[in-house]
């Protein structure tokens, strides 16, 4: 038999030196003397955590655990390796019992805020991490996740003390720096931004999210020439990498004529960017090209009407067999090719409209009466940013009580609570089961006087159709909607109603009953 404990130790200094293949061979001699070693155990297990083998780590750990259930290294490192495999709660158990263990360990009551975060349990998350801080207040990532918790859920104040904290202990840290220019933004203060980022880059001139950061604070501001050509860093982001098209034709950045090419544009993000900038494939086919548009299938039939308007446009859904095409681009990389400006923003509308046999089937189908307004209050749950742009109907129902003319909801998704509230509004109609695709969506907002919405694909839709729309916009509005302004020159119907400060959402209803009367009862051209 081998020296075991030599092997050990050269396994130890092979892993101190990184040589971790020779690490793990070493490891395995071991085990196969002695199954049940736990430093052997415990050290393999680590080395295929720290390689990303989380499901192998899980298994050695568990071995290692059982050699020696009072390690708290063991425990703690099954609970990472839980953690890295998905498997959140069991994660939270193994944290939980190494701080059985080791009650004050910073470092594990860290790892156990950040797989309560995972969860979105922000409650516990905060108080781990309070915890972590709490025995140990210069631990920098308890302060950064605790600002990113708080960021998640919809507090960019607090969030941003968190940073400043966090910064004071490591200064000019590019990762900080960029987290607390995302804060900024989300705090309406894009200028800020702009100097957090450009000091981030100066540490880390080729680190993506900051330079995605760096594109939403420019086009915010309506820097478009910097802005459009930052977005293109989206697609090395976390957030984006896995959406990114691998095509063997090139992409098409406006820099190749397109006479007589074939190019395909494909949507990459929500409904409502695909409503937005498909608004680009007339100007394609304006210099030649026949143009291939792959979209959501929820909107084939709504811009079908696009073959009817070019020739040389054809819609298909995305997962069909892709016809044969010369050169691609993402829909939102096409304002980059074509040099969009402000002043130069193709905003010729209408470009989409209601299916003549979509209008005729709904006409007869709403409240009678000659003044009507559609509502959309809230979006797609699943948006990063829903908790911000979105209005519970509670705080819109006294509003909507007192109008003297017919409501009705183009809401598809509702919450439960929003349900339970539009019980107790009869003046707002519910139609939303009844909208079977965009098409429907488009034929009833054409036969309204106007649409009130919150910043979601039903707004894209009014203001492509050339409808009167009432934009609601929380107080730091996406980027496309640029800053201050109470039109947009992307839809040139819609008018835009601000929150005046962070979650004021009672100042913008006010304004909206304002303002509603002068859009309804002049005729919705029905």
């Amino acid at each position: 038999m081998p020296n075991l404990s030599r092997l050990q130790r050269q396994a130890v200094s092979s892993f101190e030196q990184g040589h971790l293949d020779k690490a793990e061979r070493l490891c395995a001699a071991i085990l196969e003397y002695r199954a049940d070693d736990f430093d052997a155990l415990h050290l393999l297990g680590f080395i295929r955590l720290q390689r990303g083998r989380h499901i192998d780590a899980i298994s050695i750990l568990t071995k290692a655990v059982k050699a020696d259930a009072g390690s708290v290294d063991a425990m703690s490192n099954l609970g990472l390796a839980l953690h890295g495999a998905g498997r959140f709660e069991e994660a939270i158990t193994h944290y939980r019992l190494a701080l059985a263990l080791a009650p004050r360990h910073p470092e594990i009551r860290y790892n156990l805020g950040n797989a309560h975060l995972a969860l979105d349990c922000i409650d516990e998350a905060l108080a781990n991490y309070d915890v972590a801080l709490a025995n140990n207040p210069s631990h920098v990532g308890a302060r950064v996740n605790r600002g990113n918790t708080l960021l998640r859920f919809n507090r960019p104040a607090e969030a941003l003390a968190s940073y400043d904290q966090a910064l004071a202990v490591m200064p000019g840290h590019p990762q900080i720096l960029t987290n607390r220019g995302h804060a900024l933004r989300r705090l309406d203060r894009p200028h800020e931004a702009l100097a957090d980022l450009e000091a981030a880059l100066t540490k880390a001139s080729e680190f993506p999210e900051t330079h995605f950061e760096l594109a939403l604070a420019h086009l915010t501001l309506g820097d478009f020439k910097a802005g459009w050509k930052a977005y293109e860093w989206r697609w090395k982001t976390g957030a984006f990498a896995n959406k990114r098209r691998s095509f063997r034709q090139p992409l098409w950045l406006g820099d190749v004529p397109l006479a007589a090419k074939t190019i395909l544009l494909h949507a990459e993000q929500g409904l409502g960017d695909t409503i937005q900038f498909i608004r680009y494939a007339r100007l394609l086919a304006d210099r030649g090209a026949r143009v291939i548009c792959e979209v959501q299938p929820e909107l084939v039939s709504l811009l079908s009407q696009l073959e009817g308007q070019f020739e040389s446009v054809t819609i298909i859904a995305k997962g069909e067999v892709l016809p044969q095409f010369d050169l691609h681009c993402p829909l939102l990389s096409l304002p980059l090719a074509f040099g969009t400006e402000l002043s130069t923003i193709p905003a010729e509308i209408p470009y989409l409209a209601a299916p003549a046999a979509r209008l005729a089937h709904w006409r007869d189908r709403l409240p009678a009466g000659n003044r009507r307004a559609g509502f959309v209050w809230s979006g797609s749950s699943a948006h990063k940013n829903d908790a911000n742009r979105s209005i519970p109907l509670a705080r819109l129902a006294p509003f909507l009580e007192s109008l003297p003319f017919a409501c009705v909801s183009l809401q598809r998704e509702m919450c439960a609570s929003d349900r339970d509230t539009l019980q107790r509004l009869p003046n707002l109609s519910d139609f939303g089961p009844e909208l079977v695709d965009f098409t429907d969506t488009a034929a009833v907002i054409s036969l309204l006087d106007v649409v009130i919405s919150v910043d979601t694909s039903v707004a894209h839709l009014a203001g492509a159709m050339g409808k009167p729309v009432v934009i609601l916009l929380p107080h730091a509005a996406d980027f496309r909607w640029l800053r201050a302004l109470a039109d947009t020159p992307w839809y040139p119907t819609a008018k835009l109603l601000r929150q005046p400060a962070f979650g004021d959402w009672d100042s913008v209803i006010g304004r909206l009953a304002c303002e509603l009367p002068s859009y309804v009862g002049g005729g919705s051209g029905r």
